[in-house]
């Protein structure tokens, strides 16, 4: 673990030492040999977990999650230089400083074997993505936006942090490994019922469950690109990971996710629909990312291994997907300076590279096979139709309303008749393209080896 976060911490000072000319150069590829040292995480042996210290551990569930993080990074930074090349050179230095922070939180959120530790650095994560989405967002709206991201973060991880210390007095400590080890938390008691639900309530606003969902779509739209894709690939993903840690130690309440359970499924079919019909590019993003994360709720929520499995694969496989559409809309912003979708029609005659981007992506948000997401939501899928038959009627159609959507998205970005002010756009970037194959790639690779993301659930 210390092989990440030292580095990573160390790229701090490195940033604000930097001349202006290898400001860039320096933290990309930095960023690039610490993404490429968490690749070694996959290299873990199978069900335990691996303390690397008394208060930090690696596990199958944790170690995708941390790749994903650390890859994230490079790209992030990739993505913003046209964004920020206007900026004067400390706003610059500010700005990657707090996607750097951003990593080591979340680094340090997904690997803590103490409940202690992972609720402050789930709560830090927070600040960061404030002084972000508010502080370089491209509309007048990112202040609200930032307000909703703060109330409804803070509102939900309340709970927790009461639960929290309420176990501390009960159990005398917080410890991952004593808690799951704990006969007290396997008793189905009213106390016990309301520590699981005062314990998900924030993972539920995080993820989020369809109904305290609204903070998303703002945050989203208003976020700087690097914003809405560390938001979509990996701060949603917090959320998920908190509920399977979570559930795993109390009894399985099966009876009280009932409610959440339906509330997710229903969410499925309702963001679907919203984003079939949205006109604004990035907020249809933002809900099919919702739309997403209702089946990693429900899968979670009901507690067998290859829900579990299911749960993972798509979070890693969403986290890519999402954050590569936020980079392809994040290029048509930079040309018409409109997240408008009928502003933008016709693009695969001007540039048709760009345009096979849209395409496979697209084929990857709808989980076509092979991709790493059929894998996901046919597993979830499976697992839900086990639990209850009735639920293939929702998820079957959540899968047609995704297709329809992301068909959508394509023809109207993609196809028709090419607007005026579009026939000068200046031409795409090899930055661009190697950022876009810099995302498709291990989604690729992991077509030939998804057990690599599974979670080590059999």
């Amino acid at each position: 673990m210390l092989k990440i976060i030292i580095p990573t911490t160390m790229m701090i000072p490195m940033i604000w030492l930097s001349p202006m000319k290898w400001l860039w150069l320096n933290t990309i590829i930095n960023s690039l040999a610490i993404a490429s040292m968490s690749l070694t995480l996959f290299m873990l042996p199978l069900e335990f977990m691996i303390k690397t210290n008394k208060y930090l551990g690696l596990d199958q569930i944790s170690s995708p999650l941390l790749t994903l993080t650390c890859w994230l990074l490079p790209l992030m930074i990739l993505a913003s230089k046209n964004h920020l090349k206007n900026n004067p050179l400390g706003r610059q230095q500010m700005y990657i400083s707090m996607l750097t922070t951003l990593q080591i939180m979340l680094v340090l959120a997904f690997s803590p074997t103490e409940l202690t530790l992972f609720y402050i650095t789930f709560e830090a994560t927070l600040i960061p993505t404030l002084i972000i989405i508010t502080r370089w967002g491209n509309q007048t709206e990112r202040l609200s936006a930032g307000t909703y991201f703060l109330f409804y973060t803070l509102a939900g991880s309340l709970p927790l942090l009461v639960a929290l210390l309420l176990m501390n007095t009960t159990t005398n400590t917080l410890s991952m490994g004593l808690l799951f080890s704990s006969p007290q938390m396997f008793m189905m008691t009213s106390t016990n019922n309301i520590l699981w639900f005062g314990c998900l309530s924030a993972f539920m606003v995080k993820m989020p469950l369809y109904g305290a969902h609204l903070w998303l779509p703002k945050a989203h739209v208003e976020a700087p690109v690097a914003g809405s894709m560390i938001l979509a690939a990996v701060l949603l993903k917090l959320g998920g990971y908190g509920i399977i840690r979570i559930t795993l130690m109390f009894t399985p309440l099966i009876e009280l996710s009932y409610p959440f359970i339906i509330l997710a499924l229903w969410g499925i079919l309702m963001t679907g629909l919203i984003c079939t019909r949205q006109t604004d590019l990035k907020s249809l993003i933002a809900y099919s990312s919702v739309s997403h994360m209702g089946l990693v709720v429900a899968a979670s929520l009901i507690q067998t291994q290859w829900s579990f499995t299911g749960a993972i694969i798509l979070m890693i496989s969403h986290g890519m997907i999402s954050s590569a559409l936020f980079c392809l809309a994040n290029t048509n912003y930079e040309r018409m300076h409109s997240r408008t979708m009928l502003l933008a029609r016709g693009l695969q005659t001007v540039f048709p590279l760009m345009a096979t981007w849209w395409l496979i992506l697209n084929m990857f948000n709808m989980a076509l096979p092979p991709t790493p997401n059929l894998w996901g939501e046919l597993t979830i899928m499976v697992s839900l139709f086990n639990w209850s038959p009735w639920t293939i009627l929702i998820t079957g159609l959540g899968t047609l309303i995704t297709a329809a959507y992301t068909l959508y998205m394509f023809l109207m970005t993609q196809r028709g008749q090419l607007p005026k002010h579009l026939k000068h756009a200046s031409p795409t970037l090899t930055r661009e393209h190697c950022l876009m194959m810099m995302h498709l790639m291990p989604m690729a690779l992991l077509m030939l080896k998804p057990e690599l993301i599974s979670g080590g659930f059999p």
